[in-house]
């Protein structure tokens, strides 16, 4: 790590927006979570499935162009290709994240009815004496060969046997007595990832708690990822509902107007534009349950599924940071005072998704940078409204494509999402695949002819 590019000075003064008046800021109050992949490291599981020696790193380095001008493969600046079994390495990661005014990391957890896969990275942060905040999402999904289209072939089943509720607590009671995990009310944070996947949710949402106090806690505060199958976190006994792009993000409403030229004869994956995800998150409408607002710096899952890809175009570090700001602005307007103002970023370090504020070759430090200038909000330009703060995120995605070499997009209030009646036929459509995948693929086709 290349200790004379981060200091707080140098990021400050290029991010932060430093002028000449000596105008001061007012620092915002929302928190930061970046979700933390920790695959970046050998393990048995892994090379029996996989190949020796396979870690993430094995999918993004093999990773091939699609179209011209396809940022692949993804190539890590600052950090380089980390192992994360050596705990020097998340020391590093902190450094960079508390630079940019990060809040904490949430770690994945994968745990199968007492069996854990890649805890190492966890394990070895809280052994150490890293000052940086963390919370846990289970990732209660079957690990199945879905990277290579195959969803079928489980390696790893989720089989929510009887008494899981109190065994998974039991085995996360030293972090969540940890004096670093995220808490509200002083309850730890709890995110699950797949909540309907459990035979009953809200029950077993119940049970967590109910060990929690048993064990000697004053409960857990359960957010849920905001699925495809959700729409409220109560659905599932969830305090809240954590967003999760590009998840809910990648309908046909989105496609680009003027998709690239596709060069791979096999591809049949999916495009999405960046801009349009924006338009579509300020135009989400404020809900009456605890909502976490997310957001991506990008996405494209290439390097995971060549031929089959989620690929969101044209991201930019300038439209994140307007993306972010305008999010720092929702969560102020509609949440003010609250014990809980997070954001969640998807990811830190989601390489193989294209999904990572840790620098690459193309971007450097700039979503960085936009993280740290975000947190300070202008003290002569305050949003009073989310009528204000769209308007705002209007003239800041114009500016941001006007920087970019972007073409001028329509105006993000604008916007026509998906109506109510799609959205809910899509989802009783996507268990029958055989069905979902032509209804979308003619929604796309009737979509761009719209436009």
């Amino acid at each position: 790590m290349q200790d004379s590019s981060y200091s707080h000075s140098v990021l400050s003064g290029k991010a932060l927006g430093a002028n000449d008046t000596g105008t001061s800021a007012a620092k915002d109050s929302a928190k930061l979570i970046a979700f933390y992949l920790p695959q970046f490291h050998r393990v048995a599981e892994n090379s029996a499935w996989w190949g020796p020696g396979f870690t993430e790193w094995t999918n993004v380095a093999s990773a091939k162009p699609n179209f011209i001008g396809h940022h692949q493969p993804q190539v890590p600046r600052e950090l380089g290709f980390y192992d994360l079994s050596s705990v020097n390495v998340m020391r590093e990661q902190t450094e960079l994240a508390r630079l940019a005014g990060l809040s904490g990391f949430c770690f994945y957890h994968y745990w199968f009815s007492g069996k854990r896969i890649l805890e190492t990275p966890v394990n070895n942060f809280v052994a150490s004496d890293i000052s940086f905040p963390f919370c846990v999402c289970w990732a209660n999904e079957n690990w199945t060969r879905t990277w290579q289209g195959d969803s079928k072939s489980v390696l790893l089943e989720q089989r929510y046997e009887t008494g899981d509720e109190d065994r998974l607590i039991e085995s996360l009671l030293p972090l969540f007595r940890d004096a670093r995990y995220i808490k509200v009310n002083n309850k730890p944070l709890f995110v699950v990832y797949r909540a309907k996947e459990l035979p009953n949710p809200a029950a077993s949402a119940q049970r967590w708690r109910d060990a929690a106090v048993r064990l000697g806690l004053p409960g857990l505060h359960i957010a849920a990822v905001d699925f495809y199958d959700i729409s409220d976190p109560r659905e599932v006994g969830a305090d809240a509902l954590v967003e999760f792009p590009p998840h809910k993000f990648n309908g046909g409403e989105n496609a680009p107007a003027n998709p690239p030229a596709i060069t791979n004869p096999s591809f049949s994956g999916t495009l999405v534009d960046y801009r349009k995800v924006v338009a579509q998150s300020a135009a989400r409408e404020t809900p009456s349950f605890t909502l976490y607002r997310g957001i991506m710096p990008g996405w494209d899952n290439t390097a995971r599924r060549q031929d089959t890809p989620l690929i969101v175009l044209d991201s930019s570090p300038a439209l994140f940071g307007a993306w972010l700001r305008y999010l720092r602005a929702w969560t102020a307007i509609t949440r003010p005072d609250c014990q809980d103002p997070f954001i969640f970023v998807n990811a830190w370090n989601e390489w193989g998704e294209g999904c990572h504020l840790e620098p690459d070759l193309r971007d450097g430090l700039g979503c960085i940078e936009e993280c740290a200038r975000s947190e300070w909000v202008a003290a002569l330009e305050p949003v009073a409204s989310l009528a204000a703060a769209r308007e705002r995120l209007d003239r800041d995605v114009r500016d941001a494509c006007e920087r970019s070499g972007l073409e001028a997009t329509a105006s993000i209030l604008r916007y026509r999402g998906r109506s109510r009646w799609v959205h809910t036929l899509s989802t009783l459509l996507r268990p029958f695949s055989f069905i979902h995948g032509p209804a979308r693929s003619a929604y796309r086709r009737l979509r761009a002819v719209r436009g």
